[in-house]
């Protein structure tokens, strides 16, 4: 059982709803003046809110994932009345002054396990009260590693409406079933992130078979994998525990690179296991498809005939299906209007990237991306514009959509033959 010691400010046994006792949010004036390491006065402004970031891990970059979790709780909001959130890895506090605001989360756990970090924290979240006029009783500060935190709130049968697991490198699969245990079932949602490029992108095979489940082979999607990896990963470990979970949107961005997924778990075990397999990539044609467990040994690509080859290259167990949930994404891009977030020339950014979310989502579209330049390579002509290529693969009668992964690549069901011709046929019109 974890108790509250004194420097985390509180004498009172762990905020639990079976236990009524409120908490102080704000320290008091004893601790603040213990011997503690200076912080710097560094101020950040997100969505306006002013905050306070100090020595603190903060990245500004990030605010487009923010900005996404904050859409999805304001949903499950709006459906459930009800919105309980946990901040495993907090940092600075500003997710959950966002939850707490924009939200309007009824209760926000921020932990981070770096105690130092504590009045930065209490600080920010304190904006509530002063600038907002909230009454006091809905956020509180813990220092406790996360899954500590997480697998004490289970036993405690103390479940949240969304756990926030911002994590660095491939922690979060460390995170995932204390996050699951400890999550509402029948629509919970679980925010989880990756950071680590360098096994999504094939270059440690057997950290990302430890982390994962999965074996990872160099591609040239290699982004997109990182996403399919992380979800098929949770995947994994909701069937352990008798569930299963559904991405609703799933999100890449270049800095660190960082891979975020909102999951929603629900009961029951994955019924069916279409969308949980191999996918291979062959370097001969460029041709990429999907493999079922049953048949593992019957590999081959349509340029060798059928016969068993080397080219094709293997990776999975993966996440194969749907990225995003285009009906969900559609929501989160019409209460971004309602916020006044796009539209009008505003949140531009935004915008495109939850369009191009949408355009993800269609079923015709199988896994990965072609890369332009890997096409202009094969076909040995020029790149050729990206738009003019979309326009004339859907008059070739197949489905296209830009990547929201890599701005020069296109999704679509047109085989890599196909795509060929195309680019040759549009450089010999330009010529």
């Amino acid at each position: 059982m974890l108790n509250l010691t004194p420097k985390t400010l509180s004498p009172s046994p762990f905020l639990f709803n079976s236990i009524p006792i409120p908490i102080p949010q704000n320290p008091s004036p004893k601790f603040l003046t213990q011997s503690r390491p200076s912080f710097k006065s560094e101020y950040q402004t997100e969505r306006g809110h002013e905050f306070e970031t100090g020595d603190t891990f903060f990245r500004h970059e990030s605010a487009t994932g923010r900005d996404l979790s904050v859409l999805a709780a304001s949903l499950y909001k709006k459906s459930k009345s009800k919105l309980r959130v946990l901040d495993a890895l907090c940092g600075c506090g500003i997710r959950s002054l966002r939850y707490l605001v924009e939200a309007e989360a009824d209760f926000v756990l921020a932990n981070d396990a770096n105690e130092e970090y504590r009045r930065i924290i209490s600080e920010n979240l304190s904006r509530v009260e002063r600038d907002f006029g909230e009454s006091e009783g809905r956020w509180v500060v813990t220092h406790f590693d996360a899954n500590r935190v997480m697998a004490e709130c289970y036993l405690q049968r103390d479940f949240f409406d969304l756990i926030d697991v911002d994590s660095f490198g491939s922690d979060s699969s460390f995170f995932l079933r204390n996050a699951m245990n400890a999550l509402k079932l029948d629509g919970g949602l679980l925010y989880v992130t990756c950071t680590d490029g360098y096994s999504s992108g094939g270059h440690r095979p057997h950290h990302s078979l430890a982390a994962y489940g999965a074996y990872v082979r160099p591609m040239p999607f290699s982004n997109e994998v990182g996403l399919r990896m992380l979800i098929g990963g949770a995947v994994r470990e909701a069937s352990v525990l008798g569930y299963n979970v559904t991405p609703l949107f799933s999100y890449y961005s270049y800095h660190g690179p960082v891979f975020r997924v909102m999951l929603q778990l629900n009961r029951g075990k994955l019924v069916d296991d279409r969308y949980y397999g191999f996918i291979s990539y062959c370097h001969q044609c460029g041709n990429s498809d999907t493999i079922s467990w049953d048949k593992l040994g019957q590999i081959s690509c349509s340029c060798s005939d059928s016969k068993v080859s080397s080219s094709p290259v293997v990776s999975g167990p993966l996440w194969t299906g749907p990225l995003h949930d285009a009906a969900y994404v559609t929501e989160m891009l019409n209460l971004a209007e309602q916020w006044g977030w796009v539209g009008s020339g505003k949140g531009t950014d935004l915008e495109k990237l939850l369009k191009q979310m949408v355009d993800e989502s269609d079923p015709r579209l199988p896994f990965g991306y072609i890369k332009l330049d890997e096409l202009a390579s094969r076909a040995k002509v020029n790149s050729p514009p990206l738009m003019t290529m979309l326009s004339t693969i859907h008059k070739e009668g197949y489905a296209a959509s830009r990547s929201h992964i890599a701005s020069n690549a296109i999704k679509t069901n047109c085989p890599m033959t196909v795509c060929i011709r195309i680019a040759k046929n549009l450089q010999q019109c330009h010529s």
